[in-house]
């Protein structure tokens, strides 16, 4: 295996193509993709065999970035602030974009999350723009921290991940935590 400093190089130019990267993060596997690519996200949606209405979650650096993209008051702001870097997905209403609306699933809401683990950090860095949060599986089965286990899922697909850094078994995680801010009263969703 390459050394992960070279591969996360690699991973920015494939990005930069348009190609869909299997990749470790701070919960388990995940699929990246430039989130303003629409053929990127469309190309994630075939691998992942997700239904169109389902939102996909998006990976920012930072909270100007969450500004951006959705409406965040002082007090969303502040448990952002605690939350953030770390296992968090919120659900925020969003603003008009340009972003592709595929991501949002015809939902008035858009998914944040800022991870904390230093490929996402670099990626996020050098790509100067969101990307593609979700779990690397097929869709309805298990996400998961193990390398073999992921590839498996892929193994005999006709859409396969373009690019995969394969960092061994990730600690024992489970996919982030969803938390609601759209509401007056915080909700967990997952």
């Amino acid at each position: 295996m390459k050394d992960l400093a070279f591969r996360r190089t690699e991973a920015v130019a494939a990005i930069k193509k348009g190609h869909v990267v299997l990749c470790p993060t701070d919960t388990v596997y995940g699929l990246v993709a430039d989130a303003a690519n629409q053929e990127a996200v469309g190309k994630l949606f075939l691998i992942k065999k997700r239904h169109k209405n389902k939102p996909i979650p998006l990976f920012i650096k930072d909270i100007a970035a969450a500004k951006k993209l959705a409406f965040v008051n002082k007090e969303q702001e502040t448990f952002l602030r605690q939350a953030w870097p770390g296992k968090v997905t919120v659900v925020l209403k969003r603003k008009k974009t340009t972003l592709p609306k595929m991501l949002f699933g015809r939902k008035k809401t858009i998914g944040l999350r800022i991870p904390d683990y230093p490929l996402i950090t670099f990626l996020l860095k050098k790509l100067k723009g969101p990307l593609t949060a979700t779990s690397a599986n097929i869709s309805g089965r298990p996400s998961s921290t193990k390398i073999q286990k992921v590839l498996l899922q892929f193994k005999n697909q006709k859409m396969k991940p373009d690019f995969i850094i394969d960092a061994g078994n990730l600690p024992k995680s489970t996919p982030s935590t969803v938390v609601d801010l759209t509401k007056k009263k915080l909700k967990i969703l997952r």
